[in-house]
């Protein structure tokens, strides 16, 4: 699904679709803190620790969950990242194996995890906690989850997006928001804003008044000098396939077409053909995200699919943080200080 241009009104305000579908928003607000209100958030012998948003499409999460995991493992943590598995057919739980399951299996973002470290998809979090666990996983990293209840956590960090803020305000489907912001705001122990701009500064200042730290990050694209050497057409089925656009651009990049898919598209056959034959006529290259890239890189040999797949440029990213020193000394910390906890399980030596 694509956002509704209402979401994030160009000159702000509360367009006239939003305030039509705000009594459905509020319905969708108070069953969530219903649902957060009933269920006993299972706890677990060793730390938890989320990464999630306030608002509905990408902000930034998978990259940040990266940069904070990679610091784990150089600590020496076992760390073992936890995901529902949007997008995917898995309901789990069960481990991620980049080698042979696909986006359609286990969704996109476990597959760019499973890179790093064990990563398990589980629609029933504290079933996948407890495999973690019974894998030797001593801290947990959820991509996501922050509305889920089920999984108590040691440490919640709410990213959202510099450009896109909080949208028009309004909860799902009448904005883009999950909950209400001081419902967040209660179980966050940091905000961290990936990227420039003015949007997220309702956010901040509610986060300052409640005394809640805040970080500010944005994703830095490698460079791509393949870029220069001819035009190209760029497809995304992202979130907010715009800001990618907008990178290759900043890359050098010269667009001669964009092509937009569904958020966590599956490309068919006809989709890869289409791409090429534009590709063709245009006489371009075709460059798209590595998470686009992870729906097409399991494709059957001599498919379509698999052609595109061997032919693409993909533009890689990763997280990159004003302080970063801060963010990890905060998350250390409420690893340490769980771990100081009478019911807490062994403690790990940094290596």
């Amino acid at each position: 699904m694509h956002e509704p241009p209402f979401w994030y009104p160009e000159n702000g305000g509360t367009p006239w679709a939003a305030r039509l579908l705000a009594p459905v928003g509020a319905l969708y607000g108070l069953a969530g803190d219903l649902r957060r209100r009933l269920v006993k958030p299972a706890r677990q012998a060793v730390p938890v620790i989320c990464i999630g948003n306030i608002t509905a499409g990408g902000a930034g999460k998978t990259p940040v969950a990266q940069a904070l995991g990679r610091h784990l493992l150089e600590r020496g943590e076992a760390l073992h990242y936890l995901s529902r598995g949007y997008g995917g057919s898995e309901k789990g739980p069960i481990e991620v194996h980049s080698q042979w399951h696909a986006s359609c299996d286990v969704g996109d973002e476990p597959l760019l995890l499973a890179d790093i470290a064990p990563t398990w998809v589980s629609r029933d979090r504290p079933d996948g906690a407890q495999l973690a666990i019974h894998a030797g996983a001593s801290v947990i990293m959820m991509d996501d989850g922050f509305q889920n209840p089920s999984l108590a956590k040691d440490l919640s960090l709410l990213v959202v997006d510099g450009r896109a803020g909080l949208g028009n305000g309004c909860l799902i489907p009448a904005g883009p928001l999950r909950e209400r912001v001081g419902s967040a705001l209660k179980r966050a122990g940091a905000v961290i804003v990936m990227g420039d701009g003015q949007r997220a500064d309702r956010l901040k200042a509610a986060a300052t008044r409640r005394g809640i730290p805040q970080f500010q990050g944005r994703v830095i694209p490698a460079p791509l000098p393949e870029l220069n050497e001819r035009p190209f057409i760029a497809f995304s089925g992202i979130g907010r396939p715009a800001k990618f656009f907008d990178t290759v651009r900043r890359l050098g990049g010269t667009l001669v077409q964009t092509i937009i898919f569904s958020d966590h598209h599956q490309f068919t056959e006809e989709d890869a053909a289409v791409l090429m034959d534009q590709a063709g006529y245009h006489e371009a290259g075709l460059v798209t995200t590595e998470k686009d890239f992870v729906r097409l890189r399991h494709a059957p040999e001599g498919s379509a699919r698999a052609v595109l797949a061997e032919t693409v440029k993909i533009v890689r990213v990763r997280a990159e943080f004003d302080d970063f020193a801060g963010l990890t000394a905060l998350l250390d910390a409420r690893i340490a200080a769980r771990r100081a906890e009478p019911d807490a399980g062994p403690a790990v030596t940094p290596a």
